[in-house]
């Protein structure tokens, strides 16, 4: 992604005869099993498990405060500053634990796109966080290999635990973020989508310089050559509605998006695997073979079978897998200028209609609010009422710089491309949670369908009342009675009433933002 920059990596981290440089991938299964770190599933998967650490740890991540940062990233609860002395420190520390260590040191870039791919090399304490960044990024063929410079370098030392009176961490788990080392250290977890997102905030961070727009989203594509874009939080059917039969996958998670089109960060897939099964998710459930990670699942000991089901060590089971192991995949993970955007949102609250048109404005203004609603039960302290979440630009967790800087980018584009932005509430219609009823599936793809085939440019809109937002009066496939939400509430005050309040809580969330005054004017009002 520029010039040569090796990183100030030691060398006697990546020499030496304990360095184990670029294993194929049955290699570094065996490694794995050998080590007793992993076991082989009987649908030829490697399964680990990740011990007390199942996900990321938010508070123990950090980014180097120096002069290259101090005044660009965005610092706060989510971008902890960690001073450039400790880091030294602590990197001396780690290097020196893994010196002691076998080493699985994998070349590879982040990003399909060869113009604004970011070459990087992992140094891994374990076989199998080998495998998963040999599946999870962009794997380059004989000859790019032999040309590879890294220009960012992830270490990860789940063994080695950070002491935080002398290592200034929160706690023994650490991930730490250098722009000027150009290095992340990981240790004190198992849990390797710790690497994975590491890079997707370096991206983050980077791109925006290239004028490259990077997204958390998923992309595909239709017959027609048209690429779409699905932002969503976790439960609003992102990977569902994405992995259309008849469309082909560009990715599943991380894009960037500059004047070259569209190209996917990563070079495999990271799905949640939590009562997957063949006849609900098939593509998912036939790429978890030979080569395939699986993280947290439980497997039969009788059979070798995965129960998925069973979530006795997590809820966030996972597996990681190549993006050629789905069918339809495209590779490399590149697409043309997208046609359209789509929004998910699982409104638990019944208030947003199945699908909206909206403006650059009313775009940004959503894509800064990321909402989505957190259901009573699924996790822990949440009452009987649906809880609002609000996550900034769908990414909050992975942002180095300014909301606004991303948010200006989505508006840009979304003009620059005449690319449609569409809202969609995969949540509840005809009442609350409890109360209504979910969308129909087989209703929110009628929408999406529509909306990506170029249906819904032809039909009548009528403005609704709660948000301002412009919906169709009819949709091939869909009751026209659900298109506007306050007609399939059976009580039409009390939908009012909800709605008025859900536009409270948009409001509120959005005080804290650095928004043009026609972005924030584009957003809902409680006195509507």
């Amino acid at each position: 992604m520029g010039a040569a920059f090796a990183g100030t990596v030691s060398k006697n981290l990546l020499e030496g005869p304990h360095v184990h440089r670029n294993l194929s991938t049955p290699q570094l299964v065996e490694a794995a099993i050998a080590r007793g770190e992993a076991s082989l599933a009987s649908n030829g998967a490697l399964v680990a498990l990740t011990g007390a650490r199942t996900g990321r740890s938010p508070r123990d991540k950090f980014l180097v405060k120096d002069e290259l940062t101090e005044s660009r990233v965005d610092w706060g609860k989510v971008n902890q500053p960690f001073s450039p002395d400790r880091f030294a420190a602590l990197l001396e520390r780690v290097e020196r634990h893994m010196q002691e260590r076998d080493r699985y040191v994998l070349d590879l870039y982040a990003g399909a796109d060869p113009h604004y791919r970011l070459p990087i090399s992992v140094v891994a304490e374990y076989a199998w966080h080998a495998l998963f960044v040999k599946q999870l990024f962009v794997r380059p063929d004989a000859a790019e290999l032999a040309e590879h410079v890294a220009e960012f370098t992830v270490i990860a030392a789940p063994e080695f635990e950070a002491v935080p009176e002398r290592d200034g961490t929160t706690s023994s788990t650490f991930i730490i973020t250098d722009f000027k080392r150009r290095i992340v250290l990981i240790g004190g977890t198992k849990y390797a989508g710790e690497m994975k997102k590491s890079i997707f905030g370096v991206m983050n961070y980077l791109l925006p310089e290239r004028d490259v727009f990077p997204m958390h989203c998923s992309a595909n594509i239709g017959a027609d050559g048209q690429t779409a874009l699905f932002f969503g939080l976790s439960g609003t059917g992102k990977t569902t509605l994405s992995a259309d039969p008849n469309r082909r996958l560009i990715g599943d998670d991380e894009h960037g998006w500059g004047e070259r089109g569209v190209f996917n960060f990563e070079g495999g897939c990271y799905a949640k695997c939590v009562d997957l099964s063949e006849q609900k998710e098939p593509q998912i459930y036939h790429a978890i073979r030979f080569g395939a990670v699986l993280e947290n699942v439980v497997i039969d000991p009788r059979t070798g079978e995965p129960d998925y089901e069973d979530i006795r060590y997590t809820e966030n089971t996972r597996a990681a897998y190549p993006v050629e192991f789905i069918e339809n995949a495209v590779v490399p993970g590149m697409g043309g200028q997208p046609a359209n955007v789509l929004f998910l949102a699982a409104d638990a609250f019944g208030v947003l209609p199945p699908i909206a048109r909206l403006t650059p404005d009313q775009a940004m203004y959503h894509f800064l609010s990321g909402y989505t609603a957190k259901l009573a039960g699924t996790e822990a302290g949440l009452g009987s009422e649906p809880v609002p979440e609000f996550s900034t630009c769908f990414a909050s967790p992975f942002l180095p710089l300014a909301p606004k800087v991303y948010a200006a980018m989505l508006g840009e584009r979304l003009r620059q491309y005449r690319a449609q932005c569409w809202l969609v509430n995969t949540g509840w219609t005809g009442g609350v949670f409890g109360v209504g009823k979910r969308m129909s599936l087989p209703h929110t793809r009628a929408l999406v369908t529509a909306a990506l085939d170029g249906s819904l440019a032809d039909a009548e809109y009528t403005t609704e009342q709660a948000f301002g937002l412009s919906i169709p009066t009819s949709c091939p496939g869909v009751p026209p009675e659900l298109l506007n939400p306050r007609n399939a509430w059976p009580d039409k005050a009390t939908y009012d009433r909800q709605a008025i309040a859900l536009a409270a809580r948009f409001e509120a969330n959005f005080a804290r933002f650095d928004a043009p005054a026609a972005v924030r004017a584009a957003g809902p009002h409680a006195r509507r």
